[in-house]
């Protein structure tokens, strides 16, 4: 992995040196990885406001001097990984690199300032000023909420002028979100009120006003505010669209009621064989596993458009297939050539993103698709079949 960071080499040898500069910090090696993500969030949270991102040199004394570290393939991976592993959340945007300092490799990693600070690494929202790193405290995020004011923030990071938080199911927030979004000590010493906490974690402005994501994630009845945010699940008695229908559910509900009623709904469709091997063992087989119907559709309601289509995740259920089909097509570095390619993925609502990651709907970012295929060939069923097009994904799979 030879991604090179944009830092010139006169630059990258001032910062090294420059042991007083909040915006750099150094490791001999990259051993404690807790300890170099909570750098990125606070990095990422940039609560002086530079601007600039800050840099992580791993291979570097504190006194700025190449350790000699061996610089690997593995390690550069490893650093890159920590975007990925879904504890730093919303995604930072960081770049990793191998640079040489004073004719010895490094490695450099360059994480740029948050569009919708506060981020957390488990949590926990860390800062950096100065030589200090340390969880914020309420003053300090509230700073960081504030600064996402007049950017150009994602839709589902976008207040909805016309709601309000009498919308918002605050019980659900309050007894399911907030345990699963903050660690247990912050929350225990949180005396911040819900309004506050709302908008620390981008479900509503600091003034008040909900915005998309909350809408979705805890609104009590998303659809007048997100047209498109709920799932429509139709069985049909044959192969095409025109045979009987067998059940049809419209499930309007805040994020994880949703995806728990979704769960229930594709449970109850699934239709299990059971055999028996030579040796009397009974083998039963899934005429599609839930785990792959589960990743799909999760997917699905991750990444659709919620800005600009009223047109909800569809997945329609007939006798010798299943088809999903969600709003939007390809978004950021992902495209139609790539699309589905373990670790090339992107995020249309980071936000959306970052609640399902929280509330235990998704383990690990970028591998959904990859972990479908897998378990998909695994009960027997054929691979799944992708169609991706400028304003609609859709995936279809065959029964085993």
């Amino acid at each position: 992995m030879d991604a090179v960071s944009p830092i010139e080499d006169q630059e990258l040898e001032r910062i090294a040196r420059d042991i007083e500069s909040d915006r750099v910090e150094r490791k001999e090696a990259f051993t404690d990885r807790d300890r170099v993500a909570q750098a990125v969030c606070a990095f990422a949270n940039d609560l002086p406001g530079h601007g600039q991102p800050g840099y992580l040199l791993v291979g570097v004394t504190d006194d700025g001097i190449p350790s000699g570290l061996q610089i690997t393939d593995r390690l550069l991976l490893d650093l890159a990984g920590l975007r990925e592993d879904g504890n730093i959340l919303p995604l930072p945007s960081i770049t990793v690199g191998k640079r040489l300092l004073d004719g010895v490799e490094i490695a450099v990693l360059e994480v740029f300032p948050s569009m919708a600070p506060p981020v957390r690494f488990k949590g926990r929202p860390w800062i950096r000023v100065g030589p200090r790193r340390a969880i914020a405290s309420p003053e300090e995020e509230a700073r960081l909420s504030e600064r996402r004011r007049g950017r150009d923030l994602p839709f589902d990071a976008r207040p909805l002028p016309s709601a309000s938080l009498d919308d918002l199911d605050l019980d659900l927030f309050e007894r399911t979100y907030l345990p699963a979004a903050l660690a247990r000590e912050v929350l225990a010493a949180n005396q911040r009120s819900t309004a506050h906490q709302l908008a620390a974690l981008r479900l509503a402005t600091p003034e008040g006003v909900p915005t998309a994501a909350g809408m979705v994630v805890v609104g009590r009845d998303p659809t007048p505010f997100v047209p498109g945010a709920f799932v429509q699940f139709l069985r049909l008695d044959g192969p095409t669209i025109a045979d009987d229908v067998v059940a049809d559910h419209r499930l309007v509900q805040p994020l994880p009621e949703l995806l728990r009623e979704l769960d229930e709904v594709m449970r109850a469709n699934v239709r299990t064989s059971v055999n028996l091997t030579s040796g009397s063992v009974e083998r039963r087989r899934p005429d599609y596993p839930l785990a792959a119907l589960q990743q799909l559709t999760r997917n699905a309601i991750m990444h659709r458009n919620y800005e600009t289509s009223m047109a909800p995740v569809r997945i329609t259920w007939l006798s010798n297939r299943v088809e999903i089909q969600s709003a939007g097509g390809p978004f950021g570095q992902v495209t139609a050539e790539n699309f589905g390619e373990p670790g090339i993925t992107d995020y249309r609502n980071p936000t959306i993103a970052e609640a399902m990651r929280q509330l235990g709907f998704v383990q690990r970012f970028g591998v959904g698709i990859a972990t479908a295929r897998r378990v998909l060939v695994e009960n027997g069923n054929p691979p799944p079949s992708f169609q991706v097009e400028p304003t609609y994904v859709s995936v279809t799979i065959e029964p085993a």
